[in-house]
């Protein structure tokens, strides 16, 4: 499971939260300011990230945009006190996958935080899925294209050395290196990892 990322100037909000994910299972970093969490981001940094929205030096708001211009896109949770809820809200439109407000209920918000450490996994998971797609299909050829997308499109070898006005044999040696170089067995295969990535 990746790492929930609480950051709340107050020393004491920040423990008990702590405690609260850690008795659930859920790993824990501490950040005593928007700036120290700031600091340490990198854009591998994976997990969730639970934010108060006021707190001394940068606000949480703040943080929440500079993360945005670095093209962060982790789920970020606001903790608001009564008066930020209409706050919360426009950071709701800007990105932000939830606020919860306090007092909370310990339950719900633990609840809300797996919810969104699982979004982030997921998302990473679907975002290097892609990329190796891309990589794979980066190894192919101009003419293993032109076959990969006549096989895909249903069509038989005799008709796609017609249609490209190649031998038969010469289609069949560039079928089976697309099929290697995908890592596939069969054009229903090659379909659905085509069509699952797009």
């Amino acid at each position: 499971m990746t790492t929930l990322h609480i950051v709340d100037d107050d020393e004491a909000i920040r423990d008990a939260l702590g405690w609260l994910f850690q008795s659930r299972n859920v790993p824990v970093a501490g950040w005593p300011s928007a700036e120290t969490f700031l600091d340490s981001w990198r854009p591998d940094t994976a997990g969730c990230l639970l934010l108060d929205i006021r707190m001394e030096g940068m606000s949480g708001l703040e943080l929440f945009d500079r993360l945005l211009s670095k093209g962060c896109r982790m789920p970020v949770i606001f903790l608001t006190g009564h008066g930020d809820v209409p706050i919360a809200v426009g950071a709701l439109k800007k990105g932000a996958r939830d606020f919860v407000e306090k007092p909370f209920n310990d339950n719900e918000l633990v609840d809300r935080v797996i919810d969104a450490l699982a979004f982030d996994a997921e998302q990473r998971e679907r975002e290097a899925g892609q990329a190796g797609l891309a990589a794979r299909l980066a190894t192919l050829t101009q003419r293993e294209r032109q076959v990969m997308e006549l096989v895909v499109a249903g069509r038989l070898n005799k008709v796609i050395a017609d249609e490209l006005g190649i031998s038969m044999r010469t289609v069949e040696v560039h079928r089976s290196h697309v099929f290697e170089k995908m890592r596939v067995k069969t054009a229903v295969e090659l379909t659905r990892l085509l069509t699952g990535a797009a």
